[in-house]
């Protein structure tokens, strides 16, 4: 189901409701019943609009921005063979299995 941001000009509080497209809402009790938040001091037949706003997007990160960014990112090759393909310095290019010498060095990337 689709999310919708309905703004109330009586408080001017814009709350995120997820419904059918077929549903309408217009008033704040409406919008505050389907989202499940209080209405607190608002009128419930207070009128709310409909807000426009741009969706979320997501896009694939390449392996040079993963590792920029600081992730590891492992390729299965073989039963038990991972090629990090954002190794960095001394890491190992292959991790195998029972090898602890070729694991990530995840200690130097992991920081408070």
């Amino acid at each position: 189901m689709p999310c919708y941001d309905y703004f109330c000009e009586e408080n001017g509080r814009t709350v995120e409701v997820r419904h059918a497209v077929s549903v309408v809402l217009t008033t704040w009790g409406e919008v505050c019943y389907a989202a499940q938040v209080p209405m607190g001091d608002t009128d419930f037949l207070a009128p709310v609009r409909k807000v426009i706003t741009a969706p979320g997007l997501a896009f694939p990160a390449g392996n040079a921005k993963l590792k920029e960014m600081g992730f590891t990112k492992l390729v299965r090759r073989d039963d038990g063979i991972y090629e990090n393909v954002t190794r960095s310095g001394a890491e190992s290019r292959y991790m195998k299995k029972g090898d602890a010498g070729s694991l990530p060095h995840l200690h130097e990337k992991i920081g408070d």
